[in-house]
């Protein structure tokens, strides 16, 4: 059976240089990348709900259907803000890097920019990465990978899994930090208050786990998302760790 051939949007086709604007005619004010920034200038300053075509054109001072010559819809603009905004990438594995460390780096990368651009964890995903930035951070993470042993579907595993866990973290304190913002706080307030409250709900007969987490005072210190995050990955390495040696054991064998 024939392979259905898939069309490739217009603006994905632009953003990895496939499709060149025609030479005829008056050079256009807009381009594709101005529109993108502009997408990325609103989203930073108001938020991702108040990103649109129209609001989009206003800021370039052109009209919302002159948009349309390069862009299809605002799912593709959103599209090509998530792409730009990952337009550096981590560098490449070093000859002396292990996979471990190349892949820790990799995902504190991830972490820097979506703490960069907060708006990012609000774009849904719509599916694999398929963009020019985003293919290549998805290379360089499938890089740190080589030469463990791991087959190639499990190399896909293993950095879904990492990059899953770094936007859930991102997601999180995104999250944590608007809500104690609204409540006129600070997100390093949230762990004390929780703790606060929850002591005065909970006994030791019913949640003895809880009331001895109450009691070591380990809701008393300030929050450290940054511990939190580099606790969460190391486990998930050490998890990671154990997979590899035991396709090393069984090369060797």
């Amino acid at each position: 059976m024939a392979q259905k051939e898939i069309p490739i949007p217009a603006s994905i086709e632009a953003a990895w240089g496939l499709r060149e604007r025609s030479a005829k005619g008056p050079k256009p004010g807009l381009t594709l990348a101005r529109i993108v920034d502009a997408g990325m200038r609103v989203a930073s300053t108001d938020g991702l709900g108040a990103v649109s075509m129209s609001r989009v054109a206003g800021e370039l001072g052109a009209a919302t259907m002159a948009l349309y010559r390069h862009i299809g819809a605002k799912d593709e603009l959103l599209a090509l803000m998530v792409d730009a905004a990952f337009k550096t990438p981590p560098d490449p594995r070093g000859p002396a890097e292990d996979w471990r460390l190349a892949l820790s780096r990799w995902a504190r990368s991830y972490l820097i920019v979506l703490r960069r651009h907060g708006w990012l964890v609000r774009v849904p995903i719509s599916g694999p990465p398929i963009l020019p930035n985003q293919v290549m951070w998805f290379e360089r993470g499938l890089s740190c990978l080589g030469g463990t042993g791991l087959t190639p579907p499990e190399q896909v595993s293993v950095l879904v899994l990492v990059n899953g866990f770094v936007r859930n973290e991102a997601i999180l304190a995104a999250d944590l930090d608007a809500a104690a913002r609204a409540a006129g706080g600070s997100p390093d307030d949230v762990g004390a208050v929780y703790g606060v409250l929850l002591g005065r709900l909970v006994d030791a007969e019913r949640f003895p786990a809880i009331h001895a987490i109450l009691a070591s005072g380990a809701f008393d210190q300030p929050g450290d998302t940054d511990t939190n995050f580099v606790f969460g990955l190391e486990r998930i390495l050490d998890g990671v760790e154990v997979l590899v040696r035991a396709r090393s054991g069984s090369a060797t064998s």
